[in-house]
Protein backbone atom coordinates (compact mmCIF):
# COMPACT_ATOMS: atom_id res chain seq x y z
CA UNK A 1 0.00 0.00 0.00
CA UNK A 2 1.16 3.35 -0.91
CA UNK A 3 1.94 5.73 2.24
CA UNK A 4 1.47 9.50 1.28
CA UNK A 5 4.30 11.01 2.14
CA UNK A 6 3.98 14.08 4.33
CA UNK A 7 7.17 16.78 4.99
CA UNK A 8 7.04 18.14 8.09
CA UNK A 9 9.27 21.51 8.82
CA UNK A 10 10.98 22.11 12.31
CA UNK A 11 10.39 18.84 13.29
CA UNK A 12 12.49 19.29 16.45
CA UNK A 13 10.45 22.41 17.52
CA UNK A 14 7.59 22.60 19.81
CA UNK A 15 4.88 21.92 16.87
CA UNK A 16 6.49 20.04 14.22
CA UNK A 17 8.17 17.06 17.40
CA UNK A 18 3.92 17.17 18.34
CA UNK A 19 3.19 16.80 14.96
CA UNK A 20 5.26 13.99 13.77
CA UNK A 21 4.76 12.07 16.74
CA UNK A 22 0.94 12.36 16.16
CA UNK A 23 1.01 11.32 12.47
CA UNK A 24 3.73 8.42 13.14
CA UNK A 25 0.75 6.75 15.13
CA UNK A 26 -0.79 6.25 11.79
CA UNK A 27 0.30 3.73 9.17
CA UNK A 28 -0.89 5.79 6.07
CA UNK A 29 2.07 7.88 6.31
CA UNK A 30 5.65 8.28 5.91
CA UNK A 31 6.90 11.13 7.40
CA UNK A 32 10.14 13.27 5.56
CA UNK A 33 12.32 15.15 8.00
CA UNK A 34 15.74 17.01 7.67
CA UNK A 35 18.17 18.50 10.23
CA UNK A 36 18.85 21.76 10.11
CA UNK A 37 22.61 21.02 8.88
CA UNK A 38 21.22 19.12 5.85
CA UNK A 39 18.15 21.47 5.22
CA UNK A 40 18.35 25.06 4.87
CA UNK A 41 14.93 26.43 4.78
CA UNK A 42 16.59 29.97 4.19
CA UNK A 43 18.22 28.68 1.22
CA UNK A 44 15.91 28.46 -1.92
CA UNK A 45 18.33 25.91 -4.21
CA UNK A 46 18.58 23.33 -1.06
CA UNK A 47 14.89 23.48 -0.60
CA UNK A 48 14.24 22.98 -4.43
CA UNK A 49 16.22 20.29 -4.63
CA UNK A 50 14.91 18.74 -1.54
CA UNK A 51 11.49 19.23 -3.17
CA UNK A 52 12.61 17.78 -6.61
CA UNK A 53 14.62 14.31 -4.79
CA UNK A 54 11.85 13.37 -2.28
CA UNK A 55 8.72 14.55 -4.13
CA UNK A 56 6.43 14.71 -0.74
CA UNK A 57 2.60 14.46 -1.20
CA UNK A 58 1.74 16.87 1.68
CA UNK A 59 3.79 19.69 3.65
CA UNK A 60 3.17 21.00 6.69
CA UNK A 61 5.34 24.08 7.21
CA UNK A 62 5.76 24.48 10.87
CA UNK A 63 9.34 25.55 11.41
CA UNK A 64 9.97 29.03 12.36
CA UNK A 65 12.15 31.46 14.58
CA UNK A 66 10.33 32.05 17.81
CA UNK A 67 10.35 33.16 21.10
CA UNK A 68 8.68 35.28 23.81
CA UNK A 69 7.98 39.27 23.96
CA UNK A 70 11.68 40.03 25.04
CA UNK A 71 13.11 38.47 22.27
CA UNK A 72 11.04 39.56 19.40
CA UNK A 73 11.45 43.14 20.74
CA UNK A 74 15.19 42.77 20.80
CA UNK A 75 16.13 40.43 17.79
CA UNK A 76 12.67 41.79 14.84
CA UNK A 77 15.00 41.56 12.04
CA UNK A 78 15.38 38.20 12.28
CA UNK A 79 12.20 37.37 13.10
CA UNK A 80 10.88 39.22 9.77
CA UNK A 81 13.66 37.67 7.47
CA UNK A 82 14.16 34.10 8.71
CA UNK A 83 10.13 33.71 8.95
CA UNK A 84 9.40 35.30 5.62
CA UNK A 85 12.28 33.59 3.76
CA UNK A 86 11.51 30.07 4.76
CA UNK A 87 8.15 30.50 3.94
CA UNK A 88 8.52 32.04 0.62
CA UNK A 89 10.33 29.15 0.03
CA UNK A 90 8.36 26.65 1.40
CA UNK A 91 5.10 27.56 0.02
CA UNK A 92 6.41 28.33 -3.80
CA UNK A 93 8.04 24.89 -3.77
CA UNK A 94 5.07 23.41 -2.46
CA UNK A 95 3.26 24.94 -5.56
CA UNK A 96 6.23 24.35 -8.36
CA UNK A 97 6.47 20.71 -7.33
CA UNK A 98 2.83 20.25 -7.77
CA UNK A 99 2.44 19.58 -3.38
CA UNK A 100 -1.45 17.96 -3.31
CA UNK A 101 -1.81 19.43 0.26
CA UNK A 102 0.10 22.33 1.91
CA UNK A 103 -0.64 23.20 5.51
CA UNK A 104 1.01 26.86 6.92
CA UNK A 105 1.35 27.10 10.48
CA UNK A 106 0.54 30.31 11.67
CA UNK A 107 -0.28 32.37 14.70
CA UNK A 108 -3.02 33.95 16.55
CA UNK A 109 -0.68 37.11 16.93
CA UNK A 110 -1.49 38.02 13.10
CA UNK A 111 -4.55 39.73 14.45
CA UNK A 112 -4.87 43.11 15.64
CA UNK A 113 -4.26 44.46 19.10
CA UNK A 114 -7.31 45.30 19.85
CA UNK A 115 -9.24 43.60 17.75
CA UNK A 116 -12.96 41.87 19.07
CA UNK A 117 -12.68 39.23 20.97
CA UNK A 118 -12.97 35.84 20.23
CA UNK A 119 -11.28 36.83 17.12
CA UNK A 120 -12.63 35.88 13.83
CA UNK A 121 -10.24 34.63 10.72
CA UNK A 122 -12.13 37.88 9.00
CA UNK A 123 -10.76 40.37 11.31
CA UNK A 124 -7.15 40.13 10.05
CA UNK A 125 -5.74 43.54 8.74
CA UNK A 126 -8.47 44.90 10.89
CA UNK A 127 -5.96 46.78 12.56
CA UNK A 128 -2.68 47.65 14.52
CA UNK A 129 -0.70 45.05 15.54
CA UNK A 130 0.80 44.04 18.94
CA UNK A 131 4.34 46.29 18.69
CA UNK A 132 6.26 43.54 20.98
CA UNK A 133 5.93 41.10 18.12
CA UNK A 134 4.98 42.85 15.09
CA UNK A 135 8.07 41.25 12.93
CA UNK A 136 7.01 37.76 13.45
CA UNK A 137 3.58 38.68 13.17
CA UNK A 138 3.89 40.29 9.65
CA UNK A 139 6.57 37.67 8.51
CA UNK A 140 3.85 35.30 9.55
CA UNK A 141 0.94 37.40 7.51
CA UNK A 142 3.33 37.24 4.53
CA UNK A 143 2.89 33.50 4.26
CA UNK A 144 -0.75 33.39 4.99
CA UNK A 145 -1.41 35.87 2.40
CA UNK A 146 1.17 33.73 0.17
CA UNK A 147 -0.92 30.57 0.78
CA UNK A 148 -4.48 32.40 -0.01
CA UNK A 149 -3.37 34.04 -3.35
CA UNK A 150 -1.77 30.80 -5.02
CA UNK A 151 -5.02 29.26 -3.80
CA UNK A 152 -6.42 31.75 -5.92
CA UNK A 153 -4.67 32.34 -8.97
CA UNK A 154 -3.40 28.64 -9.13
CA UNK A 155 -6.05 26.59 -7.37
CA UNK A 156 -3.36 24.97 -5.17
CA UNK A 157 -4.75 23.41 -2.14
CA UNK A 158 -2.66 25.48 0.34
CA UNK A 159 -4.61 26.79 3.66
CA UNK A 160 -3.00 28.53 6.94
CA UNK A 161 -4.15 27.30 10.57
CA UNK A 162 -3.74 29.89 13.22
CA UNK A 163 -3.27 28.62 16.40
CA UNK A 164 -3.62 30.80 19.41
CA UNK A 165 -0.74 30.77 22.27
CA UNK A 166 0.44 26.95 22.07
CA UNK A 167 2.14 25.21 25.29
CA UNK A 168 3.89 21.86 25.03
CA UNK A 169 6.60 19.12 26.49
CA UNK A 170 9.45 20.08 23.91
CA UNK A 171 9.13 23.43 24.49
CA UNK A 172 11.80 26.19 25.40
CA UNK A 173 11.95 26.69 28.94
CA UNK A 174 14.52 29.57 28.62
CA UNK A 175 13.30 32.63 30.96
CA UNK A 176 14.37 35.24 28.46
CA UNK A 177 13.67 33.91 25.28
CA UNK A 178 10.64 31.07 25.94
CA UNK A 179 6.86 31.70 25.96
CA UNK A 180 4.79 32.45 29.05
CA UNK A 181 3.96 28.98 30.15
CA UNK A 182 7.66 27.20 29.77
CA UNK A 183 8.94 30.55 31.37
CA UNK A 184 7.13 30.55 34.33
CA UNK A 185 7.32 26.47 35.13
CA UNK A 186 11.13 27.01 35.14
CA UNK A 187 10.74 30.32 37.30
CA UNK A 188 8.65 28.40 39.81
CA UNK A 189 10.85 24.85 39.80
CA UNK A 190 14.05 27.21 40.12
CA UNK A 191 12.74 29.00 43.23
CA UNK A 192 11.36 26.18 44.91
CA UNK A 193 14.50 24.18 44.66
CA UNK A 194 16.43 27.28 46.24
CA UNK A 195 13.72 28.28 48.60
CA UNK A 196 13.21 31.61 47.49
CA UNK A 197 10.61 33.65 49.21
CA UNK A 198 8.92 35.09 45.78
CA UNK A 199 9.03 35.43 42.57
CA UNK A 200 8.68 37.92 39.87
CA UNK A 201 6.22 37.51 37.10
CA UNK A 202 6.93 40.46 34.39
CA UNK A 203 3.69 42.46 33.29
CA UNK A 204 0.79 43.76 35.75
CA UNK A 205 -0.77 40.30 35.42
CA UNK A 206 -3.80 41.42 33.89
CA UNK A 207 -3.81 40.33 30.59
CA UNK A 208 -5.94 37.38 29.40
CA UNK A 209 -4.44 34.26 27.52
CA UNK A 210 -5.89 31.22 25.51
CA UNK A 211 -3.85 28.61 25.90
CA UNK A 212 -3.82 24.92 23.57
CA UNK A 213 -1.77 21.90 24.43
CA UNK A 214 0.33 21.05 21.11
CA UNK A 215 -1.06 17.93 20.61
CA UNK A 216 -4.50 19.12 20.37
CA UNK A 217 -2.85 21.15 17.41
CA UNK A 218 -1.27 18.09 15.83
CA UNK A 219 -4.73 16.52 16.55
CA UNK A 220 -6.71 19.33 14.22
CA UNK A 221 -3.56 18.84 11.37
CA UNK A 222 -4.35 15.09 11.27
CA UNK A 223 -7.98 15.91 11.22
CA UNK A 224 -7.89 18.26 8.18
CA UNK A 225 -5.47 16.67 5.95
CA UNK A 226 -7.64 14.58 4.36
CA UNK A 227 -10.66 16.99 4.45
CA UNK A 228 -11.70 19.84 1.72
CA UNK A 229 -11.69 22.85 3.02
CA UNK A 230 -12.98 25.89 1.36
CA UNK A 231 -11.36 28.08 3.66
CA UNK A 232 -8.15 30.24 3.55
CA UNK A 233 -7.45 30.61 7.27
CA UNK A 234 -8.85 28.21 9.93
CA UNK A 235 -7.78 29.44 13.88
CA UNK A 236 -7.27 26.78 16.29
CA UNK A 237 -7.99 26.96 19.92
CA UNK A 238 -9.54 25.45 22.97
CA UNK A 239 -12.12 28.31 23.32
CA UNK A 240 -10.79 29.21 27.40
CA UNK A 241 -8.68 32.12 28.37
CA UNK A 242 -6.99 33.18 31.80
CA UNK A 243 -5.56 35.67 33.33
CA UNK A 244 -1.42 35.85 33.62
CA UNK A 245 -2.43 36.14 37.41
CA UNK A 246 -4.76 33.28 37.53
CA UNK A 247 -2.16 31.17 35.18
CA UNK A 248 0.90 32.55 37.41
CA UNK A 249 -0.80 31.11 40.97
CA UNK A 250 -1.88 27.68 38.66
CA UNK A 251 1.74 27.05 37.59
CA UNK A 252 3.01 27.95 40.96
CA UNK A 253 0.15 25.82 42.35
CA UNK A 254 1.31 22.53 40.34
CA UNK A 255 5.10 23.17 40.51
CA UNK A 256 4.68 23.44 44.45
CA UNK A 257 5.90 27.07 44.82
CA UNK A 258 4.65 28.21 48.48
CA UNK A 259 6.45 32.07 48.16
CA UNK A 260 5.20 35.00 46.93
CA UNK A 261 4.39 35.94 43.44
CA UNK A 262 4.91 39.89 42.03
CA UNK A 263 4.20 41.08 39.07
CA UNK A 264 6.56 44.03 37.57
CA UNK A 265 4.47 46.79 35.98
CA UNK A 266 7.86 47.92 33.64
CA UNK A 267 7.50 45.24 31.27
CA UNK A 268 4.40 44.93 28.73
CA UNK A 269 1.98 43.11 28.83
CA UNK A 270 1.70 42.33 25.20
CA UNK A 271 -2.08 42.57 24.33
CA UNK A 272 -4.86 43.17 26.51
CA UNK A 273 -7.16 40.13 25.87
CA UNK A 274 -6.61 37.45 22.82
CA UNK A 275 -9.08 34.30 22.29
CA UNK A 276 -9.52 33.03 18.96
CA UNK A 277 -13.30 32.23 17.39
CA UNK A 278 -13.01 28.55 16.35
CA UNK A 279 -16.44 28.67 15.07
CA UNK A 280 -15.45 27.33 11.64
CA UNK A 281 -13.30 23.77 12.99
CA UNK A 282 -16.24 23.47 15.20
CA UNK A 283 -18.61 23.07 12.85
CA UNK A 284 -16.20 20.30 10.82
CA UNK A 285 -16.58 18.28 14.02
CA UNK A 286 -13.20 18.65 15.60
CA UNK A 287 -12.84 19.73 19.30
CA UNK A 288 -9.84 20.30 21.85
CA UNK A 289 -9.22 17.43 24.67
CA UNK A 290 -6.95 19.06 26.90
CA UNK A 291 -7.36 20.99 29.70
CA UNK A 292 -5.16 23.65 31.16
CA UNK A 293 -4.46 22.24 34.58
CA UNK A 294 -3.96 18.56 32.76
CA UNK A 295 -1.38 19.87 30.37
CA UNK A 296 1.24 21.96 32.39
CA UNK A 297 0.99 19.27 34.67
CA UNK A 298 1.99 16.99 31.24
CA UNK A 299 5.00 19.52 30.63
CA UNK A 300 6.15 20.05 34.00
CA UNK A 301 6.38 16.36 34.40
CA UNK A 302 8.19 16.14 31.44
CA UNK A 303 10.23 19.48 32.69
CA UNK A 304 11.50 17.69 35.76
CA UNK A 305 12.64 14.48 33.64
Amino acid sequence: MYKKKIFVTGHKGLVGSSIVRILNKNNKYRILTRERDKLDLLNQNEVKKFFRNNKPDIVIHAAGKVGGILHNSTYPAEFIFQNSQMALNIINCSYSYKIKKLINLGSACIYPKFAKQPIKESYLLDGKLESSNEAYAIAKILSLKMTEYYKKQYKSNFISLQPTNLYGTNDNFNIKSGHVIPALINKFHEAKIKNSKSVEVWGSGKAKREFLFVDDLARSIEFLINKKIKHNIINVGSGEEITIKNLSKLIASIVGFKGKINFNKKYPDGTPRKIVDTTILKKMGWKYQTKLKEGISKVYQSYKN
